[in-house]
């Protein structure tokens, strides 16, 4: 991967096989990356660059004003998100395999072994946050496979660093951020959308975006929404 400079901006440049040069800001810290095709020199893409640099430059500023949730501790009372509500931790004994129960709509127990460390406390949040995305997930699959009228031959779950979903068109499958479990649920309905739209049309083009527009008419407002939403420092870093 080679890189270039314009006004003090790092920009990373990835050459592939396509047709047009993309360009795009990735959170937390406002990265930039052109995807090139293979006959591109690195000169054309600089003009190309400087092109968008007031664009490349709101962007960054978006995410550098973007609040952070500091780095989770899992200590008692400490705030955690599910379904976009947020939840006060309670910390529980327990001699058997770790698990998080929800008490109402004020407290998320999570039931560890005492002296439990950092690490366990957070495989077990994360497990259950797994977990919870696996249950809802095939009946918002389901619903946007008929919508769409397309076919998903796999949707898995992983932690991601930089993106909120991805498809692969070639093998129908999709990737969705472990981090959408503490999201409302209408994100993770436009993200499930978002990429399946990918198998209709592979670049973000007007074509795709004429696609957002038909199935999900709201999907400009909901992607404002998740990108303003406070995202998690740790989830994040890269």
């Amino acid at each position: 991967m080679n890189q270039i400079t314009i006004s003090n901006i790092t920009v990373d440049i990835v050459h592939k096989n396509i047709k047009n040069m993309h360009l795009a800001v990735y959170p937390p810290t406002g990265r930039v990356r052109i995807s090139a095709p293979l006959r591109i020199d690195d000169d054309t893409i600089k003009l190309f660059a400087i092109s968008k640099l007031s664009w490349i430059k709101r962007h960054q500023r978006k995410f550098k004003n973007q609040e952070r949730i500091s780095p989770r501790e899992y200590k008692e009372r400490e705030s955690h998100y599910f379904q976009g509500l947020r939840y006060l931790l309670r910390i529980k004994d327990t001699n058997g395999r770790g698990f998080v129960d929800l008490k109402g709509k004020t407290y998320l127990d999570l039931y560890v072994r005492k002296n439990a460390s950092f690490e366990n406390k957070q495989r077990v949040m994360n497990e259950w946050y797994r977990q919870e995305l696996k249950n809802i997930l095939p009946e918002i699959v389901e619903h946007w496979e008929k919508k769409i009228s397309v076919k998903v031959d796999f949707c898995g779950i992983k932690r991601m660093k930089t993106k909120w979903g991805s498809c692969n068109i070639e093998k129908k499958r999709i990737w969705l951020n472990l981090e959408l479990a503490k999201k409302p649920i209408h994100h993770l309905e436009y993200v499930v959308a978002h990429e399946m739209i990918h198998l209709l049309e592979r670049n973000h083009n007007n074509r795709f975006k004429n696609y957002m527009d038909n199935y999900s008419p709201h999907w400009k407002q909901i992607k404002d929404e998740l990108n303003r939403i406070p995202v998690s420092h740790a989830d994040w870093s890269y």
